[in-house]
């Protein structure tokens, strides 16, 4: 029976027991571990006179005491102290028989028992005729004083009986009561669907989260059919393994269903209640939804592709690389030993410019699977949107119109140019997804000055390129707007996005230097607006002949690489830069060959090599031995052209020509790093 100890007012007590602790010819109080009232009776107030109003369920014990000692039934002395002696002693309470002269002269015989639990229970019993008899009969014979005595006994055993009864009603009512609150708090709090279903695929019992999972009010799933609940489409999921439950059959089975325009998945197991004969009766269904589960594997999926795709990429850029090294050293010399013969270079300068692309795309996929850090260079953002149009005019349905505006001005901006077209080109294909009957895609830059509304970029005050994506599709309610930058957060259907593309744009902004800016409405279309830091043009250097300013060795070059093909066009780059090479095919025979050769200045090594030794094994040894010789590395891997440390080696990243070759030795004839 809960008891709100703050409450002054009486709480209801189930009327049955009430009216059979009334009917009791003994008074009887029962108060808990707090020393508040929890049952009583009729008779207990008219033995000890006390008014009804004192008596309700949460009566604090000392409000009794306190009636009696201001009428005067402890005698006289401090109210206050009688109160607290009496209210000490019942929270010490020793089992007592003891008998009380009401003021009324009637005698009250009292019997109290703690509980188990604390607290205590108190029967009154009014025994004075019974002491009135034993004192007329106290000169009467021993038979009838046995007789009296066989009576009160009996009496006193009914009463422990029927003592014993009402505190085990009591409390089992009271076990009743919290065990039933509880399962329902439990029911409805857990992050479980349950519910019940009978042989007739009619619900008995759902909780109140499987009500709100399928729209429905608490206890409108109750006496329903499944179908008429679930709804068509799910239940054509559900049928056979609800038919198998109801076969006896534990069942677990995932579906997915669109609620609050959104597409959720579950997964559920449906329980069989079997008797002991082999009856089915129904089946109990227990499900949880699983969406953000389900989104969690696909990216992770993602991201494991994404790790695959960069370990291939990582391998393929080192192989690329080292055959474009060989394709475009030997254009590259070809070229420089025939500049007039035109008949030569029409066939060259193609080849060399297609060699050259062949980087640019080992860079765009290395960038694709994160291993390529942002190039940010001056880039023309009215060239770049005019060529990416091109590549969007092809990835979009024909039912699409595709424009664009340059506001007639040349915008530049400092962006790794590979990135920002990567995300123009998410914007351009977000908007495709967003009009599925076709309508208009419309791409514009400016240069714009931000003042107060550069808050809503997240940026400082200041002079921008602004690039504008605008579609007039589906458009965004404020709940997904406010979520779309959101890694992996995506309304498409599962599997046909990662939730990154977005996320991954409005980082490549931050880092540099801009921010993103959304704007939509349901039904109205949707406008990204990137802003970026405006440049100044980049300046077109001729650089015609600069090999005249670069070093034309004649120290001896020990050239290791594993290749043969990249061997010999590096060696014959050398020559050309007239230095005399030796050569080596791995870091075990060049160390040998340092070792035995002193006039040995230069080593030009591969980093990554077949052996115990790479390039920078290699270099560690060597230079702790012999500091006067000097390194340039070469390396097909992008994370290897950045050395760690302070005192790190120059790394000339593959492919390259003569001249960057030139200049990287310069760079270690003057020390640099």
């Amino acid at each position: 029976m809960p008891i709100d100890a703050t409450s002054t007012e009486p709480t209801p007590r189930p009327e049955m027991l009430q009216a059979g602790l009334d009917l009791l010819d003994q008074g009887i109080t029962v108060f808990d571990a707090e020393l508040r009232l929890v049952a009583w009776n009729r008779t207990f107030l008219t033995l000890l006179g006390f008014p009804d109003e004192l008596a309700y369920v949460g009566a604090p014990f000392a409000n009794f005491i306190r009636h009696n000692a201001e009428r005067g039934e402890y005698g006289p002395g401090d109210i206050e102290a009688q109160i607290a002696e009496r209210v000490a002693a019942a929270r010490n309470f020793a089992p007592h028989v003891t008998e009380r002269q009401r003021p009324n002269g009637r005698v009250l015989l009292l019997r109290g028992e703690p509980l188990p639990r604390k607290g205590f229970v108190t029967l009154y019993s009014d025994v004075t005729e019974q002491r009135y008899i034993e004192h007329l009969t106290e000169h009467q014979n021993v038979q009838l004083d046995e007789r009296v005595r066989r009576r009160t006994a009996q009496l006193e055993n009914a009463n422990a009986k029927l003592r014993l009864a009402s505190e085990e009603n009591e409390r089992i009512a009271a076990a009743l009561r919290r065990n039933e609150e509880r399962l329902r708090l439990i029911n409805d709090t857990i992050p479980i669907l349950i519910g019940y279903v009978d042989q007739n695929e009619v619900y008995q019992y759902a909780n109140k989260g499987y009500s709100d999972w399928y729209g429905h009010p608490e206890g409108g799933v109750t006496g329903r059919a499944v179908l008429d609940v679930i709804g068509p489409q799910v239940y054509s999921q559900v049928r056979d393994p609800v038919r198998r439950a109801l076969a006896g059959q534990q069942v677990t089975y995932e579906y997915q269903m669109e609620r609050q325009g959104q597409v959720v998945f579950a997964r559920s197991t449906l329980v069989p209640e079997v008797t002991v004969d082999g009856k089915n009766l129904g089946f109990f269904v227990f499900s949880h939804e699983i969406t953000e589960q389900k989104r969690m594997q696909a990216a992770l999926v993602q991201a494991q592709k994404m790790e695959a795709i960069g370990q291939l990429t990582g391998g393929l850029a080192h192989d690329f690389n080292n055959l474009l090294t060989v394709i475009i050293g030997n254009l590259a010399a070809l070229q420089d030993h025939r500049p007039d013969d035109s008949a030569v270079n029409d066939f060259v300068e193609p080849a060399l410019q297609s060699a050259r692309r062949g980087v640019q795309l080992i860079k765009r996929l290395l960038t694709f699977s994160r291993q390529q850090p942002l190039e940010p260079q001056t880039v023309d953002i009215g060239q770049l949107i005019v060529n990416l149009g091109k590549l969007v005019r092809r990835s979009l349905p024909e039912s699409i119109a595709v424009s664009t505006d340059m506001a007639g001005t040349t915008v530049h901006a400092l962006v790794d140019p590979g990135q920002l077209e990567s995300a123009l080109l998410n914007f351009a294909l977000n908007a495709r997804d967003a009009m599925p009957q076709g309508g208009r895609l419309h791409i514009a830059a400016r240069a714009v000055e931000l003042s107060t509304d550069a808050a809503a970029f997240d940026v400082s005050p200041g002079l921008y390129a602004l690039i504008e994506v605008a579609d007039n599709g589906s458009g965004m309610d404020a709940t997904t707007l406010a979520r779309a930058c959101e890694p992996f957060f995506t309304t498409k259907r599962l599997g046909l996005g990662s939730g990154l593309g977005l996320a991954m744009a409005y980082g490549f902004a931050k880092q540099s230097g801009g921010g993103i800016s959304i704007q939509s409405q349901p039904e109205h279309g949707t406008t990204v607006l990137m802003v970026l830091p405006l440049a100044a043009p980049a300046t077109d250097v001729d650089l015609p002949g600069e090999d005249a300013n670069l070093p034309h060795g004649g120290e001896l070059v020990l050239l290791v690489e594993d290749e043969p093909n990249v061997r010999r066009v590096i060696r014959q780059q050398l020559i050309d830069l007239g230095y005399p090479v030796i050569e080596a095919e791995d870091g075990t025979q060049a160390l040998a060959m340092i070792e035995q050769i002193a006039d040995i200045a230069i080593v030009v090594s591969d980093v990554i090599m077949p052996g115990s030794l790479n390039g920078r094994q290699l270099a560690e040894r060597v230079m702790a031995e012999r500091p006067s010789v000097r390194f340039v590395l070469m390396s097909g891997y992008t994370d290897e052209t950045e050395a760690p440390g302070s005192n790190a080696l120059p790394v000339l990243a593959k492919p390259f020509v003569r001249q960057d070759l030139a200049r990287a030795l310069q760079a270690v004839h003057q020390g640099k790093t």
